[in-house]
C-alpha cells in the first residue's frame, strides 16, 4: 500500500482545507485491480464518529462526494475510485457488473479491515450497487444510506426513450474506431450538455464549480469495453428490486426535482423497505452531493445518531 498526498485543490471555493489536511490517498490490489481510495479521518472522533464506506456513481470519482464529507468532519470516511473509473484501473477479466462491484466491496473492507459496524453510503450507480452487495451479504454493514438512489428501472417510464439514446451513445462508443470512439466519449460538449441539464442551482459560481467537475473527472475512465459493461448494470438493475431483503435501517436521500431517480419513485421504494427513512432535500435534482451538501450532511447525521453502532 501506498500512500500519497492528496489533490484536493482544483475546488477551493467550494471544498475546505480541512478536508485536505485530513484526507489521504493511497493504493491497494483488489481482485486483480489496483485501486486508488482516499481516507478522510475525523478532525475530532467522538463516541459517536463512524467508518462510511463510499460508492459512487457511473461514469464519477471520490471528488464528487468530497463536498458532502467536509460536512462530515466528525467521522471517518473512506471513499474508493470504482475499478474502471478515477485513478482505478479495471478488473483484469469479467464484466464491470452489479455483482462484480458487489465482490469488489467485500474483498476492498477484507483489505482495509473494514468490519460490519461499517456504514455503507452508495450515490446514484453506487446505490445499485450497495443495495445490492447488502441484500447479498446482509450482516456485512449497517446502516445503508443511498443518494439519490436509481429506485425504478431505467428503461420504464417517461425517461425510457432517454435511456435508450444513451445506450446508442454508450454502444457508438464502445463500436466505432478506438480514435472516434473516445472522442465521442470524451467530448466535452455532450459532457457539458449533460452537466447543464442535471445541474438545477440558479447560483452561476456553484454551476461553473460543477461543470469543472464534470469536465475534470466525468471522462477519467480506464477503457471503453469497462465504461460500457458499467453502463449496461447502471440501466439494468435497481435499488427496488431487492428492497425487500434489506433488513437493515436504509435513508434515503432523494432530491426533489431529480429527472433520474425521479421523486414518484422514491416514494414508492421508501414504502417497500422493511426500515427505510425517506428525506427529499427541496430544489435539488440528480446532484445532491455537489448542490445540496449541508442538508444531506445532517440528515446523515441524525440518522447516524438513531441508528448507532
Amino acid at each position: 500500500m501506498k500512500t500519497t498526498s492528496p489533490g484536493q485543490s482544483t475546488a477551493p471555493a467550494y471544498i475546505s482545507p480541512d478536508l485536505a489536511a485530513r484526507t489521504t490517498a493511497a493504493t491497494v490490489e483488489v481482485d486483480g485491480a489496483t485501486v486508488a481510495y482516499w481516507t478522510c479521518a475525523p478532525l475530532h472522533a467522538t463516541p459517536d464518529t463512524r467508518t462510511i464506506l463510499v460508492i459512487h456513481g457511473f461514469r464519477g470519482d471520490h471528488h464528487g462526494l468530497l463536498r458532502v464529507a467536509d460536512q462530515l468532519p466528525d467521522m471517518r470516511l473512506v471513499m474508493p475510485d470504482l475499478p474502471g473509473f478515477g485513478s482505478s484501473g479495471a478488473f483484469r477479466s469479467g464484466a464491470h457488473s452489479v455483482e462484480r462491484y458487489g465482490r469488489f466491496i467485500t474483498d476492498f473492507m477484507a483489505a482495509l479491515g473494514l468490519g460490519p459496524d461499517t456504514v455503507l453510503l452508495g450515490h446514484s450507480f453506487g446505490s445499485i450497487i450497495a443495495a445490492h452487495f447488502v441484500a447479498a451479504n446482509p450482516d456485512a454493514v449497517s446502516p445503508l444510506i443511498l443518494i439519490n438512489p436509481i429506485a425504478a428501472p431505467a428503461l420504464e417510464g417517461p425517461k425510457g426513450i432517454m435511456t435508450r439514446l444513451a445506450v446508442l451513445y454508450y454502444r457508438l462508443g464502445a463500436r466505432l474506431p478506438r480514435p472516434l470512439g473516445l472522442a465521442l466519449l470524451r467530448s466535452p460538449l455532450i459532457v457539458r450538455v449533460m452537466s447543464e441539464a442535471m445541474a438545477k442551482t440558479k447560483d452561476s459560481s456553484l454551476r461553473n464549480f460543477i461543470h469543472g467537475q464534470h469536465h475534470a473527472y466525468f471522462s477519467a475512465f480506464a477503457n471503453r469495453d469497462s465504461l460500457f459493461e458499467a453502463f449496461t448494470a447502471s440501466v439494468s438493475s435497481h435499488v427496488a428490486e431487492v428492497a425487500g431483503s434489506l433488513n437493515l435501517p436504509v435513508l434515503l436521500v432523494a432530491g426533489e426535482k431529480d429527472e433520474i431517480a425521479m421523486l414518484p419513485d422514491q416514494h414508492r421504494l421508501a414504502a417497500l423497505l422493511p426500515d427505510g427513512q425517506l428525506t427529499v432535500i427541496p430544489g435539488v435534482g440528480h446532484l445532491i452531493h455537489y448542490e445540496t451538501p449541508e442538508p444531506a450532511a445532517r440528515s446523515i447525521r441524525s440518522f447516524l445518531e438513531d441508528h448507532p453502532a
